[in-house]
């Protein structure tokens, strides 16, 4: 899942690993997540250590009274001097952002954050970690780290530029065969 909507979603602004909490309408949203999410089994709950994040996934482990696991590994996209700036004042500041696309995660090259495969590949150990656990692990992240994951998960077959994280939304990817299969992506239609 994605994390609820926060002041500076609304305001499109990236947040990248400040800590920024969940508006009155994230707090909502994650109510939303755990309702929709009530008649599914879950084995584990672990959650970026981000308050936004955690407190969306604090809404889901309290509806079934499971303990939330922090992992700093599924934080959002360090952005460095991009955090708290929209993408066209992004493009303005930083002639690197010039000839990207506001969705082109793979090409980001934040000034002082980190890029696409430094996220890949701590998103990647986390999901190493859980991999060959039974049951259903629910991973309560970012736009940065889910799109990560999808691209570890079901690499180039995802157009990740194409691909729009909602807040609060639920994509599922099944783990019981030899390749894992995108069952859902972006769902909101518990937010309704």
């Amino acid at each position: 899942m994605r994390h609820g909507r926060t002041e500076w979603n609304a305001a499109r602004r990236f947040q990248g690993q400040s800590d920024i909490p969940l508006s009155e309408e994230g707090r909502a949203q994650a109510r939303a997540t755990a309702a929709a999410l009530t008649g599914v089994p879950l084995d584990a709950l672990v959650s970026s250590d981000l308050s936004r994040a955690l407190d969306t996934a604090r809404a889901i482990g309290a509806e079934r009274a499971l303990e939330v696991v922090p992992d700093p590994r599924l934080r959002e996209f360090a952005f460095g001097e991009w955090e708290g700036l929209t993408w066209d004042q992004i493009v303005a500041r930083f002639p690197v952002a010039h000839d990207m696309a506001f969705s082109s995660v793979r090409a980001y090259r934040p000034t002082g954050g980190e890029r696409f495969d430094e996220v890949r590949e701590r998103v990647g150990a986390v999901l190493d970690a859980y991999r060959d656990r039974a049951g259903t692990v629910a991973f309560v992240t970012h736009a940065g780290a889910l799109h990560a994951l999808l691209d570890i998960l079901v690499g180039r077959e995802v157009d990740l530029s194409a691909v729009r994280l909602t807040p609060a939304s639920i994509t599922r990817i099944a783990m019981d065969s030899p390749r894992p299969r995108l069952m859902s992506l972006d769902d909101v239609r518990h937010l309704d």
